[in-house]
């Protein structure tokens, strides 16, 4: 499949952690743990934003949607006898 590049790649999680580091740095302290969470679900947010107008997108709705029809010449299992060869 053409998204298993994609799937298999942790480079989208990996820059929303290092932005959530960034803004964390820059505050520095926090009086207690809600003011984390509203931080972090600010800046969860905002990428959810960007992504939904960015004109090209990491994963497509389209394409995956395309994930769960079977691929040409995959085995379905359908007449096709498998055998264990030792």
């Amino acid at each position: 499949m053409a998204h298993w590049t994609k799937i298999w790649s942790t480079n989208p999680l990996e820059r929303v952690n290092a932005e959530i580091k960034r803004r964390t740095n820059v505050v520095g302290i926090f009086p207690n743990d809600a003011s984390v969470m509203r931080l972090v679900t600010a800046v969860l947010v905002e990428q959810r934003d960007e992504r939904e107008v960015a004109e090209r997108r990491y994963l497509a709705e389209e394409s995956m949607g395309l994930i769960d029809q079977p691929v040409a010449g995959e085995l379905c299992g359908e007449g096709v006898s498998l055998a264990i060869m030792a």
